[in-house]
């Protein structure tokens, strides 16, 4: 499942030189999986009071190819490319906006972040709801 999120890059996310922060990809990774869940019709915050349900980061791993600078406007893909009873892995790739077009060859940054499944109340393991499992193209 591909979803494609557009970020600009303010100067906030910036460093001295001008330059994205490089912890600040993960913030801009981590808009789109919310966008994504939200195109799939969840709400973060219903999630917690409906369902007792969080999704935190469990693993991460990110590999910077080219700096992103002030002003610019990317793309941030979020593709679920494993889903399984508690946890999704996610590749995620940033590349600038007009690169939509050649984006394989102009990869800003690129990751794959693993998100677990906990109850909110105990931050224990559990199974990601079935509805979501539905909806994400798993029975």
């Amino acid at each position: 499942m591909n979803f494609n999120w557009p970020v600009r890059v303010y100067y906030e996310d910036t460093d001295s030189g001008g330059v994205v922060y490089y912890a600040n990809y993960l913030k801009f990774m981590e808009r789109a999986r919310t966008e994504f869940l939200r195109h799939l019709g969840f709400e973060q915050d219903q999630l917690i009071e409906q369902l007792n349900i969080i999704f935190v980061v469990r693993f991460v791993q990110l590999d910077y190819k080219s700096p992103a600078r002030f002003n610019d406007e990317l793309t941030v893909t979020a593709n679920l490319i494993e889903l399984k009873k508690a946890s999704m892995l996610f590749e995620q790739k940033i590349f600038h906006q007009n690169d939509n077009v050649n984006q394989q060859a102009n990869i800003l940054c690129h990751g794959q972040i693993r998100i677990a499944c906990l109850q909110a109340d105990s931050f224990k393991p559990c199974a990601i709801p079935q509805s979501i499992m539905e909806v994400a193209g798993v029975d």
